[in-house]
């Protein structure tokens, strides 16, 4: 049976590669907190994690560099699967 592919040396170099582009969060724009590591990076819903342009569970590849993106922990997990490129402006209960 083979192990999680998260666990990997290869992933963990991909994560290192893109955490040091020190790049914004690609879902919403804004910075990612980079100096949060270890229990405080599980813990902030601001710390950097890697998302996938393609989602896996789509058919996008894990360690692909074209498909890795940095995002926020809180980004990542609300898009889930979805492949839209922005999160959607919400329509004014107003009219």
């Amino acid at each position: 049976m083979a192990g999680n592919p998260r666990n990997g040396r290869p992933y963990r170099r991909l994560c290192e590669q893109q955490r040091a582009l020190l790049l914004p969060c690609w879902w919403c724009g804004k910075d990612i907190d980079y100096t949060l590591v270890g229990v405080e990076a599980q813990r902030s819903p601001w710390a950097f994690t890697l998302d996938h342009a393609a989602p896996l569970s789509r058919g996008g590849d894990l360690l692909d560099p074209a498909n890795a993106r940095s995002a926020h922990r809180r980004c990542n997990s609300a898009r889930g699967n979805r492949t839209a490129v922005r999160p959607q402006e919400r329509a004014s209960r107003r009219w």
